[in-house]
């Protein structure tokens, strides 16, 4: 395993890009639907598992799989990072997305060496659904800084040929909006100070969804379907 899989979330994550598609903005069944992400997570990891040659099924008949979306899908190892690839725009279905992503996280991340097969076991897949890119509208850095909603936003940062994103989680690491802004622009390559005329900013909002949050309730339900059985 590379040292790299010590890096916290402040380090992630990395963006793969999607195919060109024309984003249909009524596309929001996944969004609004309560728990997605037990139709997610079982494919991220199956995606993975074939990937390394393991055989492993999950459903994916579900028809808001087939809606563009976009998502990012994140893999731990007793807390810190493995891997995170993510798409910041919905331009292809989210069931190819999620694969995609699961796929390239595990395999294709330069911060890491390839998942091995062996680490299936104790890795950790939390995937996250992005909703559609919101542009701020700012002429300071001071006003960028008001409009932002620590553990709720998750910021684009764009200049020139600079680009940078955190999604929402990294705000567990860097909790004020300062801290947030001067390392996004130091993700980017430039400097933690730095701030010019043509900064551009968007925001978008994230719905995610951990192995370890949903097992609890599987337990819980498998225990209460074998409740009166003899």
């Amino acid at each position: 395993m590379s040292t790299d899989s010590t890096k916290s979330a402040v380090d992630h994550p990395k963006q793969t890009p999607a195919p060109a598609r024309h984003q249909d903005d009524t596309q929001h069944t996944a969004w609004a639907l309560p728990e997605p992400g037990t139709t997610l997570l079982p494919i991220a990891r199956a995606a993975i598992s074939t990937a390394l040659g393991r055989s492993h099924v999950a459903a994916e008949d579900a028809v808001w799989l087939q809606e563009l979306g976009a998502s990012f899908v994140t893999l731990t190892q007793q807390g810190q990072l493995r891997g995170c690839i993510g798409t910041l725009e919905a331009r292809r279905p989210l069931l190819a997305d999620v694969k995609a992503n699961a796929v390239a996280a595990a395999l294709r991340d330069p911060r890491f060496l390839p998942l091995a097969v062996t680490e299936l076991e104790y890795t950790e897949i939390e995937v996250s659904l992005l909703s559609p890119m919101q542009a701020m509208q700012f002429d300071s850095e001071a006003q960028a800084l008001a409009q932002l909603q620590p553990g709720i936003d998750g910021v684009v940062l764009e200049f020139q040929h600079f680009r940078s994103t955190f999604l929402p989680q990294v705000w567990e690491q860097l909790p004020t909006a300062s801290e947030f802004m001067s390392h996004l622009k130091r993700k980017a390559g430039l400097p933690a100070d730095f701030w010019a005329k043509g900064m551009r900013l968007q925001r978008y909002g994230v719905r995610k969804w951990k192995e370890k949050d949903l097992r609890p309730a599987a337990h819980a339900l498998a225990g209460a379907t074998g409740r009166g059985k003899p």
